[in-house]
């Protein structure tokens, strides 16, 4: 399965800050370790173009994040410093789910090692995102041609709030957000389809929820791509998640998924989305782990097909 990676364009944080940012490079050195994806398949992207930008955020916008000309104010609305190293980390990260969703069109299923930057917005960044790149790539893909329609299945347990506000009158993009009710962003934008979910959902509540939504979303979407944001943070033990969910909880979450985008005949962009455990090596393992399933759903495919 081809996957595309951001991490070695580093950004430089200050040692006490909060985001896990080495979790990037200790999930692609554990799936080149493990054997879960071949060194071959690792792909470092393309960075996203102004022109892809443009389509989801404004020039105003873009021209401050380039150019270091945000305040203080928005810079601590992201949460990142600004460097000229965070603007090119998130070109590449935003280019990593472009060539992860057309590489899907082709392959079933393709991931970006990081991306999920689902609360930036059009005019602002927000929660450790800057530019949206499921939004992006999904415009983008349009642009080119090569889908009319998709659907985000977005299953971090932040509400994807940046994500509906850009795409809340484009009839062609279904946004589904599955989150926590009472967590960022507290002031919450309207997806196509939200479902809240208490503090302390454990297994059974959330894959319920989940099934309901992505069902709910696949019938209505009539989609040509799915992009799935297969957030770490709905995890019991997460610092920010506040919900119960264990590890073997969020396999079957990216199971169900996946199964039910295939049993649609729909291609799968994945990215990984937020995970803020104390021990950044749990994040890790749950990326991994998603990252497992996503391969083997390749697998499957490839051997189902009749060119396989």
């Amino acid at each position: 399965m081809k996957t595309f990676y951001s991490d070695i364009f580093v950004l430089p944080l200050p040692p006490e800050h909060r985001f896990p940012m080495r979790k990037y490079q200790l999930l692609r050195e554990t799936l080149l370790r493990d054997g879960v994806i071949a060194p071959e398949d690792m792909r470092i992207p393309d960075p996203a173009t102004d022109a892809q930008i443009l389509r989801c955020h404004d020039r105003e916008y873009l021209e401050k994040v380039m150019h270091g000309g945000l305040t203080r104010q928005e810079i601590r609305r992201i949460g990142f410093p600004w460097s000229p190293q965070m603007v090119e980390r998130s070109r590449r990260s935003s280019g990593a789910t472009i060539a992860a969703a057309r590489t899907a069109l082709s392959e079933g299923i393709a991931a970006n090692l990081a991306g999920g930057t689902h609360h930036a917005c059009r005019d602002h960044g927000e929660g450790y995102c800057v530019f949206n790149d499921s939004a992006i790539a999904v415009r983008a893909l349009q642009a080119e041609g090569r889908i009319r329609r998709a659907v985000i299945i977005d299953c971090d347990v932040h509400q994807g709030n940046g994500t509906a506000a850009i795409l809340a009158d484009d009839r062609t993009i279904f946004t589904f957000s599955v989150h926590g009710a009472k967590n960022f962003p507290f002031r919450k934008s309207t997806s196509d389809l939200d479902i809240e979910l208490p503090d302390g959902t454990g297994d059974d509540a959330y894959l319920a929820a989940v099934e309901e939504g992505t069902r709910r979303a696949l019938a209505v979407a009539n989609a040509d791509l799915a992009i799935y944001i297969a957030g770490a943070d709905p995890y019991e033990r997460d610092r920010l998640g506040r919900m119960a969910v264990t590890m073997q909880g969020l396999a079957a979450r990216d199971r169900l998924v996946l199964e039910l985008c295939e049993e649609a005949g729909l291609p799968v962009a994945v990215s990984m989305a937020g995970g803020y455990a104390n021990d950044v090596h749990e994040i890790v393992a749950i990326h991994t782990q998603t990252i497992q399933i996503a391969a083997a759903y390749q697998r499957r495919r490839n051997v189902d097909s009749p060119a396989g």
